[in-house]
């Protein structure tokens, strides 16, 4: 009877290690942070459908202030090092981390460079992930650098993306990107909270074409501006009651890097349209990567980090003043944006 019992049980133990293997098998590789090769597999076929689905931005502030440096500095030279493809060599050699040995490689590369002692294309030609992380960064902040035109109509080349609070304007923060939400549903939060008074003026990051602008239940009062390459949605919400907007802002309109687009409240959380659901004055600032436009408003939205993103632009913020006899602010010193231009 024993010997019995010990040959069902050898044979249903098998039977559930054959069905283990399969099941196995027949799993997707999802990896917990998608290693960078399975981010190549959906990112590198040669398939019509092929595009990056996923993206680990964790690219550091210190990274993006070095490899910018060495961008401007070097800006109109034959040697010129851009930036976005530095933090993708770097990214490539270290799989998407960025810590002090990450900054040494930056550096070093950004100097060989410089001095005509390498260019990118020899150091990245056998970098088999270099492709994914340029791709993904230049999504990512690609708006950020460039030439624009300053009040005193002078051309500039450097940093043209704002902060989105007003210059003298305080606010508070942390780094709460993925901490969980409740309302509605439990959920991760897509978004960077930044706490300040109601009324303060909200900064447009960069220049874009309005999305959206309205009531929505999760996020109040709220407006959506893609960029003009069409790669990046920054969503801004909890907008103020009553006066959320910029009275010149409508759906379908452009605006600049800089310009005031709205203010600072607690709206949402709230079937109801206009109403102060939220516990906190706060911005809720969003950031969604594009890669196709199957992306926009699906299940599949990448949504990255914007607070180190945010910290690199913490000293470029737009300064304001009130307009007599009204609830709005206007910049004091607008900038013109070329790319803005060139939109039909």
């Amino acid at each position: 009877m024993k010997k019995q019992f010990l040959r069902k049980g050898i044979f249903a133990e098998g039977v559930l290690i054959v069905f283990g293997i399969i099941l196995y098998c027949s799993i997707p590789n999802i990896p917990n942070t998608m290693s960078t090769s399975s981010l190549m597999e959906q990112s590198g076929s040669s398939t019509e459908n092929s595009f990056i689905k996923w993206v680990d931005f964790q690219v550091s502030t210190a990274a993006m202030e070095l490899a910018s440096k060495y961008d401007i500095e070097t800006y109109g030279t034959s040697h010129h090092v851009d930036w976005i493809s530095l933090l993708a060599y770097a990214a490539a050699k270290s799989g998407g981390t960025f810590d002090k040995k990450e900054l040494t490689v930056i550096k070093e590369t950004a100097q060989a460079i410089e001095n005509g002692q390498m260019t990118m294309d020899e150091l990245t030609k056998d970098l088999k992930y270099y492709s994914y992380y340029q791709e993904a960064y230049e999504a990512a902040l690609g708006g950020l650098l460039g030439t624009y035109q300053a009040t005193d109509s002078t051309t500039q080349y450097g940093i043209k993306a704002f902060h989105p609070i007003a210059k003298t304007f305080p606010f508070s923060e942390y780094d709460d990107f993925g901490a969980s939400r409740s309302y509605g549903y439990k959920r991760n939060h897509l978004g960077h909270d930044m706490m300040a008074q109601v009324g303060t003026p909200v900064i447009a990051i960069e220049s874009g074409t309005v999305e959206a602008l309205g009531w929505n239940q999760y996020g109040g009062w709220r407006i959506g501006i893609r960029s003009f390459d069409k790669k990046r949605y920054y969503y801004y919400a909890h907008l103020r009651k009553n006066y959320p907007y910029q009275s010149n802002l409508t759906e379908g309109c452009t605006v600049t890097a800089g310009d005031v687009i709205g203010y600072v409240g607690r709206t949402g959380y709230s079937v109801r349209e206009n109403t102060n659901n939220i516990e906190v004055y706060h911005l809720h600032a969003g950031l969604e990567l594009i890669f196709d436009e199957s992306q926009k408003d699906s299940n599949n939205e990448i949504w990255i980090d914007l607070y180190p993103i945010l910290r690199f632009l913490s000293d470029h913020q737009m300064e304001v003043k009130k307009k007599d006899g009204t609830k709005e602010w206007y910049a004091v010193n607008p900038i013109t944006d070329p790319v803005h231009s060139s939109v039909p």
